[in-house]
């Protein structure tokens, strides 16, 4: 997605080299075939094409391009220097000559692969750069604010989403407990079909989904009912998980609530919500902590927090996924994730990206909790988008 400016824009070119100093590289090199690197590829705006191409964007000077000649076609839009090959002698050759002069870029590439997301480019690829002698680098930080920024209107979109995804869970709840007190209950593959629609029926037709989890169910985090799934009955403890995005430019919404049907919760049910609620709260006040501050803050940083506080109540062995991913046009987006279990997300939250926080403890069998709110880092810090965020385990009466 294109974020706060593109790339390529006046603005994009006039922000790039303080970023590439940052990282201490030269340029940013870009590749891709076929869309085997989609982040280059949505970045430069590109068509269908078959065959490799490099974009060298250079710290000073104009970007240039290289592409086989028969791919006029995809880069008509291309208005700097630009540079043809047809055989694999002259890519070589041609390629030698467009990396004159630099000693280091930044590629769509992560060493040992610790950010997935990022690592897109091909080990080949980025062996034919070292062997000119370049050195290569993550384009993490550059990915976060050329790709992952959102837009105004995307912003104005999610705000929107995030009221509607949150009505739409108090309303499934409210129906699965009405069904419960009825001796009716409803399974769980049929309120995640009804939140589903209801989604769509209020507009939400980009990315929708939902996991509806009941009892010890939710001890599994990404939960997927056998046939009708369990009956949603009194007493119990549900988990709703549940997203969706307004089409054209919309940011999606990604939201976890839980909620008792017609019951007080139990001890143990309140002692566990209770530590992952502090969990989430002590990241938010982390984030809001440096912003205050001014200081940067990366991915992992606020992972960390998170799983110290489960830890300190016994049960950090049982937050088994990282505290929160990124959201930008995609609902587990290419920006920075809040990760130091999966990965160690060392890139920095850059001013306009958005992510979700949402910790968790699942105990095999037992018990499965989770809050997921969603932020978005604003020009005054961190700005909660789930409208009142769940403090509480909500009760819902079966009558």
């Amino acid at each position: 997605m294109r974020g706060a400016h593109g790339l390529l824009d006046p603005d994009g070119m006039a922000e790039l080299p303080q970023l590439l100093e940052d990282l201490g590289a030269d340029a940013w090199l870009l590749y891709d075939l076929g869309d085997h690197n989609p982040l280059a590829h949505r970045l430069l705006g590109l068509g269908k094409t078959t065959r490799r191409a490099f974009v060298l964007v250079p710290a000073e000077g104009e970007p240039r391009l290289l592409h086989h000649s028969i791919e006029t076609s995809a880069w008509r839009q291309w208005r700097w220097d630009r540079v043809t090959y047809s055989s694999w002698q002259e890519l070589d050759q041609e390629l030698t000559r467009l990396l004159e002069r630099v000693e280091r870029v930044a590629m769509e590439y992560s060493p040992n692969s610790a950010v997935p997301m990022v690592d897109r480019v091909p080990a080949g690829v980025v062996e034919m750069v070292r062997a000119r002698g370049v050195e290569v680098v993550s384009s993490g930080d550059l990915i976060t604010a050329f790709h992952s920024r959102w837009s105004e209107r995307g912003l104005e979109l999610h705000r929107q989403a995030a009221g509607v995804v949150r009505e739409t869970a108090m309303d499934a709840f409210r129906r699965a407990a009405l069904a419960a007190g009825r001796d009716e209950p409803v399974g769980e593959a049929e309120l995640m079909r009804w939140i589903e629609r209801r989604l769509a029926d209020r507009g939400l037709s980009e990315q929708v989904g939902c996991i509806v989890a009941i009892g010890s169910r939710a001890s599994d985090p990404h939960y997927d009912p056998v046939g009708k799934g369990e009956p949603l009955k009194g007493g119990e403890m549900v988990l709703i998980d549940l997203w969706g995005a307004f089409p054209d430019g919309g940011i999606p919404a990604d939201q976890t609530w839980m909620g008792i049907l017609g019951a007080e919760p139990t001890p143990r049910m309140k002692e566990v919500w209770d530590a992952v609620r502090d969990a989430r709260n002590g990241a938010l006040e982390m984030l809001n902590e440096r912003a205050r501050a001014g200081a940067a803050v990366q991915g992992w940083e606020v992972d960390e927090k998170a799983r110290s506080l489960l830890r300190a109540r016994g049960l950090g062995e049982w937050s088994v996924h990282r505290l929160g991913h990124s959201i930008d046009s995609s609902l587990h987006g290419s920006g920075p994730n809040l990760d130091h279990l999966e990965t160690r997300d060392e890139r920095r939250l850059l001013t306009g990206v958005g992510f979700s926080v949402e910790p968790g403890v699942y105990i095999p069998g037992e018990i499965g909790v989770r809050s997921e709110v969603n932020v978005y880092w604003g020009p005054e810090g961190p700005e909660v988008t789930t409208p009142d965020p769940q403090e509480d385990l909500l009760r819902f009466p079966t009558s």
